[in-house]
């Protein structure tokens, strides 16, 4: 019998398992959190709301899952993915039951902001942090595949959403996506495995324990890069499809547009993976982060449907560009020993721009009437991001 290839040794069959389990997760979980933009409309309406207090449903639970992803991958790291990625689609489920019968718009932010928010945190830094250590030739490419579930979720569940809302209601909606959870979700979850390089046995791990990796100068500017992309990162997913209706954009072509961040997002984690693996994945990260900002200025003068849909390809693209190879250059530059726990602390940083993001987006418009403020807020923040990205990546800084 012939000797098994290098390739084969380095990435085993067993591998692709976890990154699809992985990609259904995440799709799953992402395309809950997105639905915000066909829960707006209905939620705004029903409770008399302003646009800032409806944004707090989609930012306080982005708030939680960033927080509670370090915790998770540190979990994660202790009793593997398996269990706390399952737990994390169970409190999805309940969350969502439990805003579906909430009496005002207080319980459901509560109920959906937490519960969702805590679900997602289990299921989404675990999930991701469980593919980098099955690979290493192809890693970019195995990021850009499993977090394309974001992109796939983003497209699919948004959409769905907003039709079962027109035919039945947002409260038995959102019954009806609980139990879509729990079968599909979970059945994703049960698939996740630890990979063999990422558990402790006869010799330790590789990698750099967790104090040293975020006391790192590569570690530092990497965060800082989360901290400033964040806002232009969420505040289209909550706020483009309002801004498409004030244009005078059908109900179904405005949600259809964070469908369109999806397709975006679906194609950048394909393609700009895959591209990374040749090119260099900082370098791409860092030409992507640029992308991201630059896109903010064709909504700044977008006044046609036609103009919004680019707007939210090209953000999209960007985005799942800048989130499959996160996971992969912190795999790169600290190894397997702590890549949960590492992965789950960086992702903190992007906590209070998806809570101040969108809240602040709500406010700008109830007092001005205008979404102009912030998206060249949203740009100049992504012009200092990209800086920051330059001094993560940069050969001096890494070692």
């Amino acid at each position: 019998m012939s000797a098994p290839t290098a390739a084969t040794e380095i990435e085993p069959r067993g591998a692709w398992v976890v990154v699809w389990a992985c990609f259904t997760a995440l799709a799953v979980i992402f395309g809950v959190a997105y639905s915000f933009a066909a829960l707006f409309e209905p939620l705004q309406q029903q409770f008399q709301a302003t646009r800032a207090d409806v944004s707090l449903l989609f930012g306080l639970s982005g708030l939680i899952y960033f927080l509670l992803g370090a915790g998770a991958g540190l979990a994660a790291d202790r009793f593997g993915p398996r269990a706390v990625t399952s737990a994390g689609m169970v409190c999805i489920a309940g969350g969502l039951l439990a805003a579906s019968f909430a009496p005002s718009l207080t319980g459901v932010v509560a109920a959906y902001g937490i519960g969702v928010g805590v679900g997602i945190g289990l299921v989404y830094t675990p999930a991701i942090a469980c593919v980098q250590p099955w690979f290493t030739r192809r890693r970019g490419l195995a990021a850009g595949l499993a977090s394309a579930g974001i992109g796939a979720g983003t497209l699919a569940v948004p959409l769905l959403v907003a039709a079962l809302i027109d035919g039945l209601d947002w409260r038995s909606t959102l019954r009806l996506l609980a139990g879509g959870v729990l079968l599909l979700g979970l059945t994703a979850t049960l698939a996740l495995r630890r990979a063999p390089a990422a558990t402790a046995g006869a010799r330790a791990v590789a990698g750099t324990a967790l104090g040293p990796a975020l006391r790192s100068p590569a570690f530092l500017w990497l965060y800082a890069m989360c901290v400033l992309a964040s806002p232009g990162m969420f505040v289209p997913f909550a706020h483009a499809s309002a801004a498409a209706r004030d244009l005078g954009i059908d109900e179904v072509r405005a949600v259809g547009l964070v469908g369109l961040i999806g397709i975006g997002s679906l194609s950048g984690r394909f393609i700009i993976g895959a591209l990374a693996d040749r090119i260099g994945r900082g370098i791409t990260l860092t030409l992507m982060q640029a992308s991201l900002g630059l896109s903010f200025v064709l909504w700044s003068l977008a006044g046609s449907y036609a103009a919004m849909a680019v707007f939210a390809l090209w953000m999209g693209l960007s985005y799942g560009g800048i989130v499959s190879l996160m996971p992969a250059l912190v795999m790169d530059f600290f190894g397997a020993r702590a890549v949960s726990s590492i992965i789950g602390v960086l992702y903190t940083g992007a906590a209070f721009g998806n809570l101040a993001g969108p809240f602040v987006a709500g406010a700008v418009f109830d007092r001005f009437g205008s979404y102009q403020g912030v998206i060249w807020g949203c740009l100049a923040l992504s012009a200092l991001a990209t800086l920051a990205a330059v001094r993560a990546v940069a050969p001096a800084t890494r070692r």
